[in-house]
């Protein structure tokens, strides 16, 4: 038994929030140690013009201020995403609007897209702009913004000079009207909006930071096709696949489950990779996948990447099995890759798609 598995009914105790906010204050604190690894060469993944040292990722969500970039690394992940940030701070839902699900390993939240802004995040992501490591920004909008494409311009020249790529967060179910932007003829005028951007700061700062899409789990196969059609004619880099649910169905546990708000944890492993599969049969010869939702094993992360996963992203699994969950999974792919005589990871990618599609 580890030391979370002895702290995790103290941290329980407090509402998931709380637990939450604890969580930060022990990664600022240094309390919660680095993770000891040693840099797997075979774990390197080269995505647009970014090479990251392995393929796991903190999603967004967690840091949503970007106060604790650089410790979350140090955890083992081979990147981070910070926020998601809006152009003016935003206080969220009322609360209480996140809930543990504990028999699923599952939460369900109504957070809201709650944070400090853009410039409480850019004063932090500039004090640490001379030091290594792939800090993503996961830029959103504000809920009552007239113009929600706005917001994602905003956020592209606000963080343009601190961010290892963005991501444009469309598919949040928690600020009403957002996952319309992934219907084609609003995604394809968002896309043109934000890349706009880029080139502007492309020519201002002489390098081209890239930009990819999360997209939600809930689509249909004509939606999918919708959203392949436009990304691959974009200048998109990647498809994240995919933010929470506001499906049930998997649910064990019910005493939260008619509670409003997207479903993140184990129950959405299979949605989540079976969507994954489904894009990459669409897209991947052209674009490469981040796939997120249910990752708690090196296992896990092994069955997204042989589904499409160029890189795979996790959080709600780590509320359950602590911090040194990133590490575990890392050190679980080098020795996946031991086992069957893998030279690259990359070599893994997609070889299993046809087994979810």
């Amino acid at each position: 038994m580890g030391l979370f598995d002895l702290a995790r009914p103290a941290l329980f105790a407090f509402s998931p929030e709380k637990a939450h906010g604890l969580s930060i204050q022990g990664l600022k604190s240094g309390i919660i140690p680095p993770a000891r690894l040693k840099d797997d060469p075979r774990l390197q993944v080269p995505l647009d013009s970014i090479t990251f040292s392995n393929p796991v990722g903190l999603a967004a969500g967690y840091d949503k201020n970007a106060e604790v970039p650089d410790a979350v690394l140090s955890l083992g992940f081979g990147f981070t995403e910070v926020g998601t940030i809006t152009p003016r701070p935003q206080a969220g839902n009322p609360k209480p609007r996140v809930f543990r699900l504990t028999l699923d390993k599952a939460l369900i939240n109504r957070l809201g897209f709650n944070n400090e802004g853009h410039a409480a995040a850019l004063a932090r992501l500039n004090a640490r702009v001379n030091t290594s490591g792939i800090v993503g920004v996961n830029i959103g909008a504000n809920k009552d913004s007239e113009d929600f494409v706005a917001d994602y311009e905003k956020g592209i020249d606000t963080f343009y000079d601190v961010a290892s790529y963005f991501t444009a967060n469309i598919s949040s179910p928690n600020t009403p009207g957002l996952r319309n932007l992934q219907a084609g003829e609003a995604l394809e005028v968002l896309l043109k909006r934000v890349f706009d951007r880029v080139e502007e700061n492309t020519t201002r700062t002489g390098k081209r930071i890239p930009v990819f899409l999360k997209i939600a789990p809930d689509l249909e196969p004509a939606e999918m096709d919708e959203i392949a059609g436009v990304v691959t004619n974009s200048s998109l880099s990647a498809l994240i696949v995919s933010n929470t649910t506001l499906d049930r169905d998997t649910l064990t546990e019910r005493r939260h489950a008619n509670e409003a708000g997207g479903l993140s944890g184990k129950p959405l492993f299979e949605k989540s990779t079976r969507i994954l599969a489904e894009m990459y049969k669409r897209v991947g010869d052209q674009l490469p996948l981040i796939g997120v939702g249910g990752v708690g094993s090196a296992q896990d992360a092994i069955t997204k990447i042989e589904a499409g996963a160029s890189l795979v992203q996790l959080y709600t699994c780590m509320v359950y099995a602590g911090p040194c969950l990133p590490s575990d999974i890392v050190r679980g792919l080098s020795k996946h890759l031991d086992n069957k005589g893998i030279g690259s990871i990359n070599e893994m990618i997609g070889i299993k798609n046809g087994d979810w599609t």
